[in-house]
């Protein structure tokens, strides 16, 4: 590297130094740098400092489960705030989804990721979800461009798909990680345009969250997410259910919860799936992690897509982090689950302070409040 810090870009080919000199390379080269550790060993990241504990009373017939040290992944992948920072340098999201009978669910997992540290969020909807969306709150970003059946005619169907990809495709290399699915509904001309969408992020290698209705839309094409190591998975009990049916063509095993969990991410291949319940199960296939803080009681709807935005975040920061800094293979962490155990310790320690405050008379919104606190607690932003 010599005396000059910038020397080896005069040894790429004119297309690399083009991108060296990019705005979008200087923006990510400085997202490393900024997420660089505060305490490393011999400038890798300590596994002790990303430590998941085995639990002794795991079945052993059922393989074993790992209780995470999730307040210790928190803080490891949070990115310190510091004063020469800019606008997007601690991560741009976007939510695909939202149409005209569902609009609060990508708004509550957009304004989610705002909450929990994001600097931009934007959420790509029907045209008749974007008015209500944009009313909804003025921090995020709405584009009304995707479009259903109904609003489609058949000879131009192919046309608008195209349109609406090119337009999407504008703004994706911008983007640190993307959820699909929240409010996105099932009419199948969207289906069908998300499906490009999913197509060209992962040829550009963008995170991608998958949950709700994007469930759906995976289980009856597996394809989309096959074999994409930056693909989450979060489903429900039913959704869960759905997939295990399709995937591995049998019923949900309790006994055998674990076991049954590596075995789909194996068949499915590479992917992070994060299965919620009293204890969020979460396995990349090589192992089985567990987050069982206690939340709260109060199982109003809506939680699930505080979660998407918020495990959208802590993965874009942990696959940033580790980027930053090279490991042994041997050593390696998969950056999906932690943003995984992260988003899943966050909205469990919001959703109690949340019922400790407002009881049973607790909403999403509530939950979306103490999202700033929970995090704070953990990782305080004077530290």
């Amino acid at each position: 590297m010599g005396a000059c810090p910038h020397a080896w870009q005069h040894h790429l080919p004119h297309r690399g130094r083009m991108w060296a000199a990019s705005p979008a390379f200087r923006r990510q080269l400085f997202l490393l740098r900024s997420l660089a550790p505060t305490c490393v060993d011999g400038g890798r990241v300590s596994s002790s400092s990303l430590r998941l504990h085995a639990m002794s009373a795991a079945p052993a017939a059922a393989g074993p489960v790992y209780e995470a040290d999730a307040e210790a992944v928190v803080r490891r992948i949070t990115p310190p705030l510091d004063r020469a920072r800019h606008k997007g340098q601690a991560g741009k999201i976007a939510i695909i989804g939202g149409c005209r009978e569902y609009t609060g669910a990508p708004y509550f997992a957009a304004i989610s990721a705002l909450k929990v540290g994001a600097d931009l969020s934007h959420v790509f909807c029907t045209k008749d979800a974007a008015t209500v969306i944009k009313s909804y709150s003025p921090e995020l970003i709405v584009h009304p461009i995707l479009e259903e059946s109904y609003s489609v005619r058949d000879d131009e169907r192919e046309s608008v798909s195209s349109s609406i990809l090119t337009e999407v495709i504008k703004w994706m290399e911008r983007f640190d990680c993307i959820v699909v699915g929240p409010g996105l509904g099932r009419d199948s001309f969207l289906m069908d345009c998300v499906s490009n969408i999913m197509r060209h992020a992962r040829q550009a290698n963008i995170p991608t969250v998958v949950d709700g209705d994007g469930l759906f839309l995976i289980t009856n094409n597996i394809g989309l997410v096959e074999d994409n190591s930056l693909a989450i998975l979060t489903p429900n009990v039913y959704e869960y259910k759905r997939l295990v049916q399709k995937v591995l063509n049998c019923e949900v095993n309790e006994e055998n919860a674990s076991e049954q969990l590596t075995a789909l991410c194996e068949k499915i291949g590479g992917v992070t799936i994060m299965r919620k319940g009293k204890a969020d199960l979460i396995s990349d296939g090589k192992k089985v992690t567990q987050v069982s803080t206690f939340g709260s009681p109060r199982r109003c709807g809506g939680q699930g897509d505080i979660l998407s935005g918020s495990v959208a975040v802590f993965s874009s920061w942990a696959w940033h982090f580790l980027s930053s800094n090279e490991q042994p293979k041997e050593n390696s962490v998969n950056p999906m689950v932690l943003g995984c155990i992260a988003g899943s310790l966050l909205l469990r320690k919001a959703a109690a302070l949340a019922f400790e405050k407002n009881k049973r008379s607790t909403v999403t919104t509530d939950i979306i409040e103490f999202l700033g606190q929970s995090l704070e607690d953990i990782c305080p932003a004077g530290r």
